[in-house]
């Protein structure tokens, strides 16, 4: 079910990129990394721990082919894939999405440690907007 408030319920001028029948992809409009791109479950789900077996599906299912999209358009060396849950793990927008980013060979000095070290950009961004 759709709710009236939630930016993805009313995406209606974010364009498609990839979509099955309960998901939809679409590039991030403030991607950490060039092709960044969101999963998003068509029906209003606070967060992946609300998602049922068909909703996991077809959200790996635009998981697994936006990564071809990416490999195909960016050709990244690898990817993060995220999912906040809730306020205090950075969830910002309360609706169940996916982040598939993908890393590019000296996107970031050391990539140990994985999504950490590209962040600090980011979350200077997302503070100062508040």
């Amino acid at each position: 079910m759709k709710q009236p408030n939630c930016i993805f319920c009313q995406r209606t001028d974010i364009p498609i990129v990839l979509e099955n029948d309960l998901a939809v992809a679409f590039w991030d409009i403030h991607p950490v990394r060039k092709g960044h791109l969101l999963i998003v479950l068509k029906d209003h789900k606070q967060d992946y721990f609300d998602l049922d077996q068909q909703d996991l599906l077809a959200m790996d299912s635009l998981l697994r082919e936006g990564k071809q999209l990416i490999d195909d358009k960016y050709h990244p060396e690898g990817y993060n894939i995220g999912i906040n849950v809730g306020e205090y793990a950075g969830q910002t927008v309360m609706h169940c999405h996916w982040h598939l980013i993908p890393r590019y060979k000296g996107d970031v000095k050391n990539p140990a440690g994985g999504i950490r070290n590209m962040l600090p950009k980011a979350a200077r961004w997302l503070r100062d907007k508040r």
